[in-house]
């Protein structure tokens, strides 16, 4: 691995450390000045967005399911059912 390739993951770790202490931070100072009301809009809003991206996440065309899914899974192929 090259020395650019390790810099630039520290870094984005910093970045994910300093946002998740930011909104612990955050949780704690509402819970303290009991403005509960404005944590479940926070909260509300945020698992509303990440929804949003979850579903507008395009897992129908990444690299793996192109190779194809019943190989990749490793599971066999459920057996069809004869009427």
């Amino acid at each position: 691995m090259s020395q650019r390739i390790r810099t630039k993951t520290k870094k984005k770790r910093g970045f994910t450390y300093l946002w998740i202490f930011g909104l612990a931070l955050l949780v704690f100072l509402l819970i303290y000045f009991e403005q509960t009301a404005l944590l479940y809009v926070f909260s509300t809003l945020g698992v509303t967005v990440l929804l949003v991206i979850v579903a507008g996440a395009d897992l129908g065309r990444s690299e793996l399911s192109s190779i194809g899914g019943d190989q990749v899974s490793g599971m066999p192929a459920p057996a069809k059912s004869i009427k």
